[in-house]
């Protein structure tokens, strides 16, 4: 058998990079006379804008910090073990970035085993232990404090989860296996499961107390100080922590049922870690810990060697590098200030819009719109959100007072305009509004003033055609709801210059965006993709496959709605609309149904109704359908969906829509909300061999988002 220092030496050596924390040690007397104390800091020598994490060498340093203590507590030099983090940063978790290289099940396997053999020695030292989480925890960091004693939490905690089923893992530190002992599986079940597949949802201070997480919760100013006068009353017998009796019957059994009907209900059984960490916290139940530690060793090494944990790992990367650094973006020191925002329209997108540039820029918006009551309409549904947020105790007094000051409406354009940098028009989707809405602006505003437009589908090009200086405009295409989807398509049109461009980009980035540079072609990204995706689904209902088996058909994907529900939330007329500027552009692939135009026409909402409280097929809309007689199973229906998007993306790659197949990823998940588990799509081709088989390669090269071979 390895002992632990042999397979974190073996870790380390597969992980040349990591970012290694160090365990310093320190002593002094407690408060109260409690007796001497040992407090472990972890601590990356970097600020807190670089996050502490573990990878192999860090973990080798926590195992020879907790020689030390184990030595001094059992030779009676010290009454208790504390373990914190640097300023503002408890652990954030496994170094990621070392997971990505390993290639063989054992290695996945030495790094579970060695998180567990480290941390499970704090609950045997001779004396208790006590975690103080007095920043950002997540994963490994939470997990650390889980085999502690006591714990204690401060309220001005941000950030504490466990994030592992998000990414494709299980929380394979002791997470399983002790969160459920210690709070009961139904509350395990909200962390582990439901936060993580709830867009990775962060739990603060006072959550992780009310969970019973954490024993006591003390102020952030003086968090330490505070937490080491409960550990001395604590060992002094003055504080008894009492913990809940854990219902370990009936109630256990709920918990994880309804664990599965989260999973279920997110990824439909196509991701398999959610799964695999309901059967640790199933198995749980029994109190028995190293059988617990063993099922999320296996578990932590079945899912590192999966295509899931790397695609998850790839997306992770995508998000957080690759859509902070824009592929093509220009020198950003090209960019002009932008001082004042003008914004045309006022209905529900472009008041969504001018909040959004309120809040963030904090400079003067102006509104405008063919009449006043629409004007009026527009400022005050951009009051009613910031007295929102003010009720909301999101921002104070003083500030909604200011940003309500800086928001105005007018109907003249030349009033509106003639001092504003960046125009931005979200005005009904049609060319030749856009073009008039566009030459009227250009009119009144100043010759630096960059002139944006919010279309999802139409050509920035033509649109800026007829312009005395179409140099300035550029495309600046949100997705709805605008406060909570992250991407924006930033659209270079043919005469769009780099200036232009780089202002939006800085725009874009202070807007707190995720930003992808798109070429000029027909609905861009995004909605390309979804067009084509929803043609097929639309085309083989049309020849005659019954609804409920068409929508089936893509549940493994795991996306965050049925295609029918997106079409509804997007709406159908628009569906419609996207779909026709698709096909004048490329009639050979996307086809206009005839079933969704009767549907439009019929002023249908959406193919469903919702009485019962689930979707269920409208029979208004049953009796409007025309279908043929061609009966698709789920497994043919998923095959023409998979092989139509494949293509599609094949050729916006050729086209040079975007700089590579990494930029489709980030586009659908951080535009579409699809999963992360698959990486975005590309990944998931390229694993089910769709790729190869319609374009005759991969998208993605072996080992980015799949094991290295």
């Amino acid at each position: 058998m390895s002992t632990t220092a042999e397979l974190l030496k073996g870790a380390a050596e597969l992980f040349p990079g990591e970012v290694v924390t160090q365990a310093h040690v320190r002593h002094f007397d407690l408060p109260l006379g409690a007796g001497r104390f040992a407090l472990i800091t972890l601590d990356n020598g970097h600020d807190h804008t670089k996050p502490t994490t573990l990878g192999p060498q860090s973990l080798a340093n926590i195992d020879a910090a907790i020689d030390q203590v184990e030595k001094e507590a059992a030779d009676g030099g010290i009454v208790g073990v504390g373990v914190t983090g640097k300023p503002f940063i408890f652990a954030v978790g496994a170094d990621l970035k070392g997971v990505e290289l390993l290639k063989r099940h054992e290695d996945a396997l030495a790094i579970g085993k060695g998180g567990h053999d480290v941390f499970k020695r704090l609950s045997t030292l001779a004396v208790p232990t006590f975690a103080y989480y007095n920043g950002a925890s997540m994963g490994g960091g939470v997990e650390i404090g889980l085999h502690c004693s006591y714990r204690t939490v401060s309220s001005a905690l941000p950030a504490f989860s466990l994030p592992e089923v998000f990414l494709g893992l299980v929380p394979g530190w002791g997470g399983c296996t002790l969160l459920p002992n210690l709070i009961g599986a139904d509350k395990a079940v909200s962390v582990i499961i439901e936060n993580s597949l709830n867009q990775n949802k962060q739990l603060k201070g006072a959550q992780v107390y009310e969970l019973g997480i954490a024993d006591a919760i003390f102020e952030g100013a003086d968090f330490l100080e505070q937490s080491l006068i409960w550990t001395a009353a604590v060992l002094k017998g003055e504080i008894a922590v009492e913990r809940p009796v854990i219902d370990r019957g009936e109630a256990w059994d709920q918990a994880v049922a309804r664990g599965r009907f989260i999973a279920d209900s997110k990824v439909h059984g196509a991701a398999p870690a959610a799964y695999r960490a309901l059967d640790i916290i199933d198995a749980a139940r029994n109190g028995d810990l190293q059988q617990g530690y063993d099922a999320e060793d296996r578990a932590l090494a079945d899912l590192i060697m999966g295509g899931e944990l790397r695609s998850g790992i790839y997306a992770f990367n995508l998000v957080q590098r690759r859509g902070k650094r824009p592929a093509g973006a220009p020198d950003k020191n090209l960019a002009r200030p932008v001082t004042k925002v003008g914004v045309v329209g006022a209905g529900l997108m472009a008041s969504q819009l001018a909040l959004l540039f309120l809040r963030r820029l904090e400079v003067p918006v102006v509104l405008t719109d063919i009449d006043q009551e629409r004007v009026d309409k527009g400022v005050g549904y951009v009051h009613a959100e910031i007295d929102r947020l003010l009720g909301k105790g999101r921002i104070g007094q003083d500030k909604a007072n200011r940003l309500k000051a800086l928001v105005s409406g007018v109907l003249d354009k030349a009033e509106g305009f003639a001092d504003a940098d960046f125009i931005i028009e979200a005005v009904f989707e049609e060319m030749g509004v856009k073009q008039t809405v566009f030459a009227e602006v250009e009119a009144v505003a100043p010759a630096h003033a960059i002139l944006a437009t919010n279309t999802s589908s139409l050509s920035v090009s033509e649109m800026a055609s007829k312009l005395k200086h179409p140099e300035r405009v550029v495309g600046f295409h949100f997705f709805n709801p605008v406060a909570i989807l992250p991407l924006l398509e930033i659209v270079r049109g043919e005469r769009t210059d780099d200036a232009s461009l780089a202002t939006a980009f800085a725009v874009a980035r202070k807007l707190k965006k995720t930003a992808v540079l798109v070429k000029d072609a027909p609905a861009f990204v995004v909605n390309r993709i979804l067009t084509r995706f929803m043609g097929e689904i639309q085309n083989v209902i049309d020849e005659g496959t019954p609804v409920e088996v068409a929508e089936k058909a893509v549940e493994p994907l795991g996306l965050p709605m049925s295609p029918l529900v997106l079409l509804e939330l997007v709406g159908p007329a628009i569906g419609l609309h996207v779909s026709e500027t698709l096909n004048r552009a490329f009639p050979d692939r996307f086809t206009v149904s005839p079933n969704l135009k009767a549907v439009v026409e019929a002023g249908k909402r959406g193919f469903y109704t919702y009485d019962s409280g689930r979707p269920e097929l409208d029979p208004e809309v049953a009796a409007l359908l025309k279908q043929g007689d061609t009966v698709l199973t789920e497994e043919q229906v998923r095959d023409r969906v998979l092989d139509a998007v494949a293509q599609e993306i094949g050729l916006m790659l050729a086209e040079g829509v975007v700089a590579e197949a990494q930029d489709i990823d980030l586009c659908l998940i951080t535009g579409a909300g699809w999963p992360f588990h698959l990486g975005g799509i590309t990944p998931y081709l390229d694993r089910e061999g769709v790729s190869e088989r319609v374009n005759g390669k991969r998208f993605l090269e072996a080992g980015v988002a799949s094991v290295p071979a």
